[in-house]
């Protein structure tokens, strides 16, 4: 009884935290903003930056000091607070609560070309950002424009070419803006896009957006100072390294590769070189370091927050990524498909349609490769599935590898991640409609398993299911044998469930009977003692030691940037800002940065790691076990192919197959009677817009649409 009485009141408890917690983190988010809003104006110039620099006066910090207090402190607090609302976020059960039918229309798709499928809310932020950028545009140009007269006087030219220069300075400032946000997409690990209730991959299309504005403003900002100097006789000024004020050369430097990075985005060029794209986005690190250089590390510090956080989460993805991973098992299916399934830590859990990246050296060193797991934590506590298509030259390779006919024991491989949702609100609906174009079926099995688990172990209500598969092959049908967990994992009946399956085959007109059936092979792999599960790089805390890695390393960095101002750079400048070298103290500060996360993330790292490798030792030791008994048994292999394909069969049983046609789509959705339905649309672009479309309909009131899509 006293046990039920603390599980209801940490269940009202957890909740209203969680709440004050988020309610603060908008609050200082707001606060941030009002910085940004307030910075081009007379009132902070002429009013707020003099008292801020009177209270923050400090030989320690500089002009340095109130920027990372307006700036960055706010952000890295906030990221804080998000490390502590997800950690007392896993302590909840699954998510019951009906969705507020008031605020459907914040989340209802649209259509936007350029923009792909958006939410009204996700548009009318991007439109506040756009107004953000015009308002710091405008009243800088302002600002500098009441100047112009007398600078024109200064430096003996015209009014006009004065203004010029002004309007090319303040371009590049508002770019500057820009890339500040441009980095939080792209922290996979972020507490901040979490709490927010996003994911890295349904971000990335911010980072796009952001990232196009930024260097649309960072070339108009090149080729205005290029058109300037040209008009005033002063092209010399492109060699000019200012060692005391902006440098010339690590600016075009920047844009160089700035514009490397732009072009090769370019989404038609990307998919067809997506090497090219990969490899062009390492530009990314000497772009930073350049831009840095360029404007001096004072004001590069109003976009640190974001890169902080960025590189923090690099710096942790590298060193998961050392390690080889535990491949035990591939299961080949007759589509050109492979499951691949990697031993894991029972202590890691995440959440349906989350994403590892791949590495296999043997293939490329550099390639990492996005996959969803189909695997689910809690159905499967030992086991890490992905399915990989033959899609690419990349995947090609690797299907090559294990399909061979005598496949190598051991296959090298390293990941990175899981990175998915931190909540799912499947358990919302009276039914999910899951909809897929070819491989886009793979985060629907997580979701399934997932599913098969709450309903079986939890005893819990779940929602009628309809599964609409489309398929180029009836080859493809073999993927559905997949919604299963392998036989591997103890029996479980996926019956409970209500599920339908009605599959679309597009171009074949029957099945073809003279085709014989092949059978879905399973290769076993002999890992190395030296291979690890793949476990939490951080531990089963992970948000907290995420947390402490923020904080630590924030206070390494003040502490270390202190002494170094302090000793080195106060004695020569003497806070003017105009006597130390621009260029020695930029470099300093990205060292001291780059120092401070190694010291703390490293410790973290290898804490969790030292715990991690007693459980990888005992699971090793279990499955050598299983491995050593399995041998014993010469039919073992043919077993298991048996078993496996019974499965696939008693699927096919339970789905309908339609022959050359395509679902009316419309039709079928329009049909659903349930009162709540969520659906789901993964696989190619156009088809996930019929959907959306279909959903943002008058009469589709009972549809809540949820786009799934990894676009790089």
């Amino acid at each position: 009884m006293k046990n039920k009485t603390m599980a209801s009141s940490s269940t009202v408890a957890i909740p209203a935290v969680r709440g004050a917690i988020l309610l603060l983190a908008v609050v200082i988010f707001l606060g941030n903003i009002m910085m940004w809003i307030i910075m081009p104006t007379d009132t902070y110039y002429n009013d707020w930056l003099l008292h801020i620099l009177a209270a923050t006066n400090s030989t320690f910090f500089g002009i340095q000091g109130p920027i990372m207090l307006d700036f960055t402190f706010p952000i890295l607090f906030i990221a804080i607070l998000g490390c502590l609302y997800l950690h007392l976020g896993n302590k909840l059960q699954p998510n019951f609560t009906p969705r507020n039918k008031k605020l459907r229309f914040a989340t209802k798709p649209m259509i936007v070309k350029g923009l792909g499928i958006v939410t009204l809310t996700e548009l009318a932020l991007f439109t506040l950002f756009i107004a953000l950028c015009v308002w710091y545009f405008a009243d800088y140009i302002r600002h500098w424009f009441k100047q112009a007269l007398q600078r024109s006087i200064d430096k003996d030219e015209k009014l006009w070419q004065t203004k010029l220069d002004r309007v090319g300075i303040v371009t590049g400032v508002t770019g500057n803006l820009c890339l500040t946000f441009v980095f939080y997409p792209v922290t996979r690990s972020s507490s901040i896009l979490r709490m927010l209730g996003l994911t890295y991959e349904s971000s990335i299309k911010y980072h796009v957006w952001i990232g196009n504005l930024a260097m649309l403003l960072f070339t108009a900002h090149g080729f205005l100072y290029i058109l300037y100097w040209i008009l005033t006789h002063q092209l010399s000024q492109m060699l000019q390294w200012g060692d005391h004020y902006v440098s010339n050369i690590a600016g075009e430097i920047c844009l160089v590769c700035g514009l490397c990075l732009w072009i090769t985005s370019y989404p038609k060029l990307r998919r067809k070189l997506f090497e090219l794209f990969l490899y062009t986005h390492y530009l990314y690190i000497p772009f930073i370091i350049f831009f840095v250089l360029h404007i001096g590390i004072g004001f590069a510090t109003i976009m640190l927050p974001g890169f902080y956080l960025f590189l923090i989460d690099r710096y942790l993805r590298f060193l998961q990524s050392r390690d080889n991973v535990r491949l035990v098992s591939a299961r080949v299916l007759p589509c050109r498909t492979v499951e691949l399934n990697f031993s894991k830590t029972p202590g890691l859990s995440y959440n349906p349609t989350s994403t590892i990246f791949v590495n296999v050296p043997t293939i490329s060193k550099m390639q990492w490769h996005p996959f969803t797991v189909t695997s689910s934590s809690n159905l499967e506590p030992q086991v890490l599935s992905v399915v990989i298509k033959c899609e690419g030259n990349w995947t090609k390779k690797l299907y090559d590898v294990v399909s061979s006919p005598s496949p190598a024991d051991r296959l090298h491989v390293s990941i990175e991640g899981p990175y998915g949702p931190s909540t799912t609100h499947f358990l919302r609906n009276d039914m999910l409609v899951l909809i897929s174009g070819g491989s886009g079926i793979t985060p629907f099995i997580s979701i399934i398993r997932e599913l098969i688990f709450i309903k079986s172990t939890l005893k819990c209500k779940t929602p009628k299911i309809l599964i609409i598969p489309i398929f180029k092959n009836s080859s493809n049908l073999s993927i559905l044998d997949l919604i299963l967990p392998n036989s591997t994992t103890p029996s479980i009946n996926s019956h409970n469930l209500d599920l339908q399956i009605e599959a679309y085959i597009t171009r074949e007109k029957g099945h073809p009977e003279h085709k014989p059936q092949t059978l879905i092979r399973t290769v076993w792999f002999k890992p190395n003692s030296s291979d690890k599960p793949v476990s939490p790089t951080l531990g089963p805390n992970s948000w907290l030691w995420l947390a402490a890695i923020i904080s630590s390393s924030f206070v390494i960095f003040l502490i270390l940037l202190g002494t170094f101002n302090q000793y080195v750079v106060y004695p020569i400048d003497r806070n003017t800002n105009k006597l130390y070298s621009f260029t020695k103290k930029g470099s300093m500060n990205m060292l001291l940065v780059c120092f401070s996360i190694v010291v703390a993330a490293s410790g973290a790292f290898m804490w969790n790691k030292k715990q991690n490798a007693k459980e990888a030792k005992r699971i090793q030791d279990m499955e050598e076990s299983a491995t050593s008994r399995s041998s014993s048994d010469s039919s073992y292999g043919q077993e298991d192919i048996e078993m496996e394909s019974v499965s696939l069969q008693a699927t096919v049983k339970s789905i309908n197959v339609h022959y050359a046609q395509r679902p009316d789509l419309k039709r079928i959705l329009l049909e659903v009677k349930e009162s709540n339905v969520g659906v789901l649309a993964s696989g190619p672009k156009k088809m996930r817009e019929d959907v959306a479309e279909i959903c943002s309909s008058v009469h589709a009131e009972n549809l809540h649409y949820e786009s799934i899509s990894f676009t790089w």
